[in-house]
């Protein structure tokens, strides 16, 4: 399994996203824990309001039947949404400790290896955010943090006040979803692609070493579903099925190759819990794109550079 840094650790390029591990069974999850590890996954991204709290409930309830397993894997999860009949974010000291509580006692942990804010609180005091991260830290609840969806200035601003080094953004990217790398690549040009919406998030994390983490990586647009087969994709599939013949993987693995590619010490975040994707996935992890074929994909993806 490729590797690539976090800080000073070093961790798995893939991660194994839990948002629907919801419906599997003990069994299944267990054995989903064991044919990644065997494939040198252990980081399991986990977040609050996965499920309504069930997907945590139940990673820990298979957790908890595999003695010694704690230890061999890396848990992350994320804090700051709340559920309701509208949207709210909630980023204060109270919500913050009281979700990781929440979190612990569902995955039967006594620490998270990584806690991420989820998407931002636009009422946010950073005051308050570092309060709550360094009660975590020194109660040894939480060990190391980061965001998810933050822009360079949000980052910024939580720095004034958190003392702690912000490791991670979680960010959405995928052959289909390329905002992070669209604006640069039209600057000076009258494309609409040219128009920065993303506050050129991808070189400030280059820049101050925080990892990027992506998510929905076979994805387009946002929940919508997959590009991978897709009819609306013909051009990008085609070239997603030669590569992965060229490379004997498949086309999921290609696309984690290309994400790979880039020289921005990224991880990928996947959710499948189909066992049997997973050694395609893995093997597009340790493929090395050439520069030509890295941008035939994003050209393929409808992305035509000026």
């Amino acid at each position: 399994m490729k590797q690539v840094t976090i800080g000073s650790r070093s961790v798995p390029a893939i991660i194994q996203g839990c948002m629907r591990i919801g419906h599997l069974d003990t069994k299944s999850l267990q054995n989903l824990i064991e044919k990644q590890l065997e494939s040198g996954v252990n980081f399991w991204d986990h977040a609050d309001i996965y499920g309504g709290g069930t997907c945590e409930t139940i990673f820990g309830e298979a957790l908890s039947q595999m003695p010694g397993m704690r230890d061999k894997l890396i848990l992350q999860s994320k804090c700051g949404i709340c559920p309701g009949p509208f949207t709210c974010y909630d980023f204060s000291k109270e919500h913050i400790i009281r979700s990781v509580e929440t979190s612990l006692r569902r995955l039967q942990t006594d620490r998270l290896d990584y806690l991420l804010l989820h998407r931002p609180d636009l009422l946010m005091e950073p005051e308050e955010v570092a309060e709550a991260f360094d009660q975590l830290e020194s109660q040894g609840k939480v060990l190391h943090f980061g965001v998810s969806n933050h822009t360079p200035s949000q980052i910024e601003l939580l720095k004034t006040c958190v003392k702690q080094p912000l490791e991670i953004n979680q960010l959405q990217f995928s052959l289909a979803h390329t905002l992070l790398l669209d604006a640069p690549a039209y600057l000076n040009t009258t494309d609409s692609h040219g128009i920065s919406r993303d506050a050129n998030v991808l070189d400030y994390c280059r820049r101050n070493h925080i990892t990027i983490q992506c998510y929905s990586p076979f994805q387009y647009g946002v929940f919508e579903g997959t590009f991978i087969g897709n009819p609306d994709y013909v051009e990008l599939n085609a070239v997603l099925t030669r590569l992965a013949k060229k490379y004997d993987t498949t086309e999921n693995g290609i696309a984690v190759a290309w994400l790979l590619r880039h020289p921005a010490n990224m991880q990928v975040v996947v959710g499948t819990t189909n066992a049997s994707r997973i050694p395609g996935i893995v093997k597009g992890a340790e493929i090395t794109l050439t520069r030509e074929e890295w941008y035939e994909l994003y050209a393929a993806a409808g992305n035509k550079l000026p």
